[in-house]
């Protein structure tokens, strides 16, 4: 039941937040991981959207399983589909910036964006990691400036990660 004064995005801030979050986080790690290894900017595409609709998909009816146990524990009742619906559209909407200079390179194929795919993704990423800390803080009440470092460093720490495992491993068996 929603709570006097409290609004949408208040009562969904969590999922909107952790789908947020993951959803560039796990998106940007593949693209990461992709262009470590140095493959096929297709290759980005298609593990990018393979991970973005599958991982958006089970974040979502994790989330709703998690929180209609938590209901049939406790007295108080969570509407189970809306907290899923948002984890899953907060995970495909922010999750989808990671691939948008992909996508547009695809379509447009400027050589210059072709060229630079990579990079436009990272800023484009930075900047989603960026905004969803800030609009934590907002919403919470808490640092702005704080909450957007603190995500970016969480995103880009995963796809540092991601880079350099791709890499290696293409150096493995390549």
């Amino acid at each position: 039941m929603k709570k006097r004064g409290e609004t949408l995005v208040h009562k969904y801030l969590p999922e909107f937040v952790y789908g947020g979050i993951d959803g560039s986080v796990t998106t940007f790690a593949v693209v990461s991981g992709v262009m470590g290894a140095s493959l096929a900017p297709a290759i980005v595409l298609i593990l990018g959207f393979a991970n973005l609709f599958a991982d958006g998909f089970s974040m979502a009816i994790s989330n709703y399983l998690s929180v209609k146990s938590e209901n049939d524990l406790e007295s108080h009742q969570h509407n189970a589909k809306k907290t899923a619906i948002a984890t899953f559209v907060a995970f495909i909407l922010i999750g989808f910036v990671p691939l948008l200079s992909f996508v547009l390179a695809a379509t447009i194929k400027s050589p210059y964006l072709v060229q630079n795919q990579f990079t436009y993704s990272i800023a484009l990423t930075g900047f989603a990691f960026l905004f969803v800390g800030w609009f934590k803080g907002e919403i919470t009440g808490k640092n702005k400036t704080y909450s957007s470092l603190q995500t970016l460093f969480i995103g880009g720490t995963a796809a540092i990660v991601s880079f350099f495992v791709g890499y290696f491993i293409q150096r493995l068996i390549g």
